[in-house]
């Protein structure tokens, strides 16, 4: 419970402090493009992390699924792969959303 409540915090903090980024003026000079640095690398670090966890839980049910039912290892096995797909496909529409950001 006590590392849920904290990445809640963490999250919390990194959404508090990433409008902050996009908020500045127009000539503010270097400050600007390091602060966008700073809220793309905390966004890309979470979506990575979110993608993480997800995928272990995927595999990790999977696997039960499989021991558990080994004559439904092929379905079982096709569903975990289009589910790691559309988790990794968020974690790219992050990456990209950076990039597009950042530029």
């Amino acid at each position: 419970m006590k590392k849920l409540t904290g990445m809640l915090i963490a999250l919390a903090a990194v959404l508090l402090l990433a409008p902050a980024a996009f908020a500045q003026a127009a000539g503010a000079g270097n400050g600007e493009k390091s602060s966008l640095f700073i809220a793309a690398a905390f966004g890309m670090a979470l979506a990575a992390f979110g993608g993480a966890l997800g995928q272990s839980k995927v595999a990790s049910s999977a696997c039960e699924g499989m021991a558990r039912n080994p004559g439904a290892a092929g379905s079982i096995q096709t569903a975990m792969i289009l589910g790691l797909v559309f988790i990794e496909t968020l974690a790219l529409f992050t990456l990209a959303v950076v990039f597009v950001k950042v530029k």
